[in-house]
């Protein structure tokens, strides 16, 4: 039963024999073969269908520049963006660097929110966060963190340019980078001393990436319900079968 099944199913996977330019590389060629991997239980006769690395879609080959070293590389780029050397430099650190930003956001948009929602805080929602009055006006704030993220910035694309002559941090001398780790601080920012292994740097991009679109959804969400993540997570859950984005969209 179970090699019927597979033979059956195997068939659903099967290319076509017609070449599609839909999404084709520089080339305008497709290559239609699609490798299927599967994995079948003595006691049930299941099978998974796994992609090869590199394969952001099954049968798309990926571009000669994206040969899978990178971590998070699932050759991804239909508009050829990276093909020059320099800007795949440069966009590996800005996604590198947005992960991070996302992450942090979402943390900080979602936290406050549910701790307030259950008692422990009592701080504004992330979209009424700037009508509140700080230690400084806005344009002091905006002035104060435009220095700030320049200085890091232009520290930033140094290590791009020449990866390790930023090691060393100039305030606190305690401090420093590893070597030609570009991305990857250490000191102050890896308190626990986590070493930058391929591992690690492929959970960290898979989990930025996720935050990005999380980041994304919470904006949209905002927009179309007026409410934050955790506020419509709670009005969802008290009446699942009504309270579901078919209703929000129809305006019900």
């Amino acid at each position: 039963m179970a090699t019927v099944t597979m033979q059956a199913t195997a068939a659903v996977f099967r290319p076509c024999a017609s070449k599609s330019r839909f999404l084709t590389g520089s080339s305008g060629k497709l290559n239609r073969e699609v490798s299927v991997r599967t994995t079948v239980t003595p006691s049930t006769g299941a099978f998974k269908v796994k992609a090869g690395k590199g394969e952001w879609l099954p049968g798309l080959p990926s571009p000669a520049y994206l040969n899978g070293s990178l971590p998070g590389d699932n050759g991804f780029d239909p508009l050829g963006l990276a093909e020059d050397p320099e800007n795949l430099r440069w966009f590996i650190q800005a996604e590198l660097v947005n992960s991070r930003w996302a992450m942090l956001g979402v943390a900080g948009m979602l936290l406050p929110e549910v701790f307030t929602k259950i008692g422990i805080l009592n701080v504004p929602k992330w979209y009424d966060a700037g009508k509140e009055e700080y230690f400084a006006s806005s344009s002091t704030l905006f002035v104060i963190e435009f220095i700030l993220f320049h200085y890091v910035e232009i520290r930033r694309w140094q290590d791009i340019k020449n990866p390790g002559c930023v090691n060393q941090d100039p305030i606190f001398k305690q401090y420093s980078l590893p070597p030609n780790e570009c991305g990857y601080p250490g000191g102050i920012f890896n308190p626990l001393n986590f070493a930058p292994t391929v591992e690690a740097k492929e959970k960290e991009l898979a989990n930025g990436r996720l935050a990005m679109l999380a980041f994304l959804g919470f904006i949209v969400q905002h927009n179309v319900t007026g409410k934050g993540p955790f506020d419509n997570l709670l009005q969802h859950l008290a009446d699942p079968w009504h309270n579901t984005i078919v209703q929000t969209l129809g305006g019900n």
